[in-house]
């Protein structure tokens, strides 16, 4: 795969990473269900194995579960990946979440993902959400000290918006942003991307295939059978009315894709991609075969005209 230089740094990333917080399980508020470590492991492995070159993670994935999968699935590699992760989410004993930006409550953090990546050194730490909002610049300065000190050797943020990313560029500069990105979710293409280009802020996106609706792999029976801890159970795109609307675009990705022995997931997550200001894109799996469903992306570049069918369809839908 080619490699594109994240904002300011000298991470030269693949244009998909591996997304890993379905692969912390289930059990916790934001929980996919039940996961089998050893299908997480071979997923993994399945997208280095593709040429995939980063991974994305979190300490609050699984409450600590899925950066012990990462460090378990690397293990005994001599060329790894990129590993990137978050604070910001901590849970207690009883494991209710919490937000804290607290200086600390991020050292203890980090010190902890540390232990469980088994590294000296975290690629890219960054902020999982600017919660609470008077202790963004507390947060922030926390994690410019942690790179002061070797612990970490890229800072950034996600679900920042532009005047949060003003705010920590005043302590000190941001490497890169991870919003929510999809055809489903186009928030950021107003004020954010634009910013972010203008700032050269790389931006890696999460859920370009919407949390897994855009692959094609969903029905309602399917949605209807998710297991209750699987948060998508409870979210509105999986829903109705918004749900027909989504397979029916599903059915344009399908059509697209179709001439070129392409997924609908590829063209998902090949849209995200078009964008000129996106860096990469966050693709999650928990199976081999989901990774070799989309890791195509990569290399799948819409054309004018299909860009024009899909903006026609929302066109159509919104009026």
């Amino acid at each position: 795969m080619n490699t594109k230089r994240l904002g300011t740094s000298d991470l030269f990333i693949t244009p998909i990473g591996f997304g890993a917080w379905a692969v912390g399980g289930g059990g916790w508020e934001f929980g996919w269900g039940a996961q089998d470590d050893r299908d997480s492991i071979a997923a993994i492995r399945e997208a280095l194995a593709a040429g995939v070159n980063w991974i994305d993670t979190a300490a609050v994935y699984g409450l600590g579960h899925s950066e012990e999968v990462v460090a378990r699935a690397l293990e005994g590699m001599n060329n790894r990946p990129y590993v990137f992760t978050k604070c910001s989410m901590v849970w207690d004993d009883h494991r209710q979440i919490h937000h804290s930006l607290k200086a600390a409550s991020i050292r203890r953090e980090c010190e902890a993902s540390l232990r469980r990546l088994r590294v000296e050194a975290i690629d890219l730490y960054q902020i999982h959400w600017p919660d609470p909002d008077e202790d963004v610049e507390e947060g922030w300065a926390t994690l410019a000290a942690l790179k002061t000190e070797g612990k970490v050797r890229h800072i950034g943020v996600s679900n920042f918006d532009v005047e949060e990313m003003e705010r920590a560029q005043a302590i000190a500069p941001i490497t890169s942003l991870q919003p929510r990105y999809s055809l489903l979710h186009r928030e950021i293409e107003a004020e954010i991307l634009p910013f972010c280009a203008r700032e050269n802020i790389g931006v890696i996106a999460y859920s370009p295939m919407a949390s897994g609706l855009l692959t094609g792999a969903m029905t309602p029976e399917r949605i209807a059978g998710l297991p209750a801890d699987d948060w998508r159970k409870r979210h509105p795109d999986f829903q109705e009315p918004r749900l027909s609307r989504n397979l029916r675009l599903v059915r344009l990705l399908r059509a697209i894709g179709r001439p070129q022995g392409s997924t609908p997931a590829e063209v998902a997550v090949a849209w995200v991609l078009h964008n000129s200001a996106m860096t990469g894109a966050i693709v999650g799996a928990r199976r081999p075969d989901q990774v070799r469903g989309v890791v195509g992306a990569a290399n799948f570049h819409l054309s004018p005209r299909e860009v024009a069918e899909i903006e026609a369809f929302f066109a159509k839908v919104a009026a």
